[in-house]
């Protein structure tokens, strides 16, 4: 089980991310959710630091994917 998620989430990870259009971004940044959730139910068990680490490279990624889906702040 955690060997499954651990090479869902590296593949994630190695993608190449070149979101061409903003639904592309959405499902990218809902597959990356959905992968950190599925992740902690398994750490909240079994307190592996291996899936921390995993847990938070998916946050870095998610963050950039959704920094980028909010875009540049308009100033007046």
């Amino acid at each position: 089980m955690n060997s499954e998620l651990i090479n869902k989430a590296e593949e994630f990870e190695n993608r190449k991310f070149k979101f061409v259009t903003t639904s592309d971004r959405i499902l990218a940044s809902r597959e990356a959710k959905a992968l950190i959730l599925e992740i902690n139910e398994v750490y909240k068990e079994t307190k592996d630091s291996a899936l921390m680490d995993v847990m938070k490279r998916l946050t870095a990624v998610k963050q950039r994917i959704e920094k980028r889906l909010k875009g540049k702040p308009l100033t007046a």
